[in-house]
C-alpha cells in the first residue's frame, strides 16, 4: 500500500519524507492557497523533495481548459500527475491525456459508477473522499470496498487512492479494504505510530536498566 502526505505545506513534506515510507503528495487548490505561494512553484519545490507522484489540481471545468492546464502542469516536472475532476468534462479530459501518455488522478469521487468511468479512460488513479461521505451520515469505506470490487472484477488498472482520510482508524479500514494508495494529513500520518502501551513499555524498560546498572 502506497503512503501519500496530503498537503502543500514543504515542512510537513520534508517531516514525512524524513520518515521514508513517503511515496507520494497530493495538493489541491485550497491546500496551495493556505500557503499563499505560487501554484507551480510549489509544485516545483514539492518535485524537488518526492520522487514518487505529485498530484497537481486543475482549476477549468471545462476540458479544453482542463487539458491547456493539465500540459502546462505536466511541464514542470516528470513525476507530476495530473487532477481531475469526477465530471463529465474531466472524463473527456482523462481520456485525451491518457491516449498522450500522460498520468491522471480523478478527485471528488463520491460514488461507485464514477469510478468505474475513469478507469475505462485510463485514469492512474481514482480518489474517493471517505472522510466526507461520513460528513453526510453515508459510509465512506463501503464506497472503498464497492470500488475495490468492480477493480478485481474486471482487472482495471486504476489504483483506488482512500481520500480524505482524517483519523488511523479510516487509514486502517482502508488497508484491510484493499485500497492500492492512501493519503493522509501529516498530523495523521505521525499517529500511526503511536500507542500508549509502547510508551509505557518504552519507559518501564529504561527504569528497569537503570534500576539494575545506573545511569549510563
Amino acid at each position: 500500500m502506497d503512503l501519500y502526505i496530503d498537503t502543500a505545506n514543504l515542512d510537513e513534506i520534508k517531516q514525512a519524507h524524513d520518515l521514508g515510507v513517503l511515496d507520494g503528495v497530493t495538493t489541491n487548490p485550497s491546500l496551495i492557497a493556505k500557503e499563499g505561494v505560487d501554484y507551480a512553484q510549489r509544485l516545483a519545490e514539492i518535485c524537488e523533495i518526492v520522487s514518487g507522484p505529485v498530484s497537481a489540481e486543475v482549476l477549468a471545468t471545462d476540458a479544453k481548459g482542463m487539458l491547456t492546464e493539465a500540459r502546462e502542469r505536466a511541464a514542470i516536472a516528470p513525476n507530476i500527475v495530473i487532477k481531475l475532476p469526477s465530471t463529465i468534462e474531466g472524463l473527456k479530459a482523462c481520456k485525451a491525456l491518457a491516449d498522450e501518455g500522460v498520468r491522471t488522478n480523478m478527485t471528488l469521487c463520491f460514488q461507485p459508477l464514477q469510478a468505474l468511468m475513469v478507469a475505462k479512460a485510463g485514469a492512474f488513479l481514482v480518489s474517493p473522499f471517505i472522510g466526507r461521505i461520513d460528513d453526510v451520515a453515508q459510509d465512506g469505506m463501503e464506497l472503498i470496498h464497492q470500488i475495490r470490487q468492480i477493480y478485481d472484477n474486471f482487472g482495471y488498472q486504476t489504483k483506488l487512492l482512500a481520500a480524505s482520510i482524517r483519523h488511523p482508524k479510516h487509514m486502517l479500514d482502508c488497508a484491510l479494504a484493499g485500497a492500492d494508495v492512501a493519503t493522509v494529513p501529516f498530523k495523521v500520518i505521525a499517529q500511526f505510530m503511536q500507542h500508549p502501551l509502547t510508551d509505557v513499555g518504552l519507559k518501564r524498560f529504561i527504569e528497569d536498566y537503570q534500576k539494575a546498572f545506573g545511569s549510563q
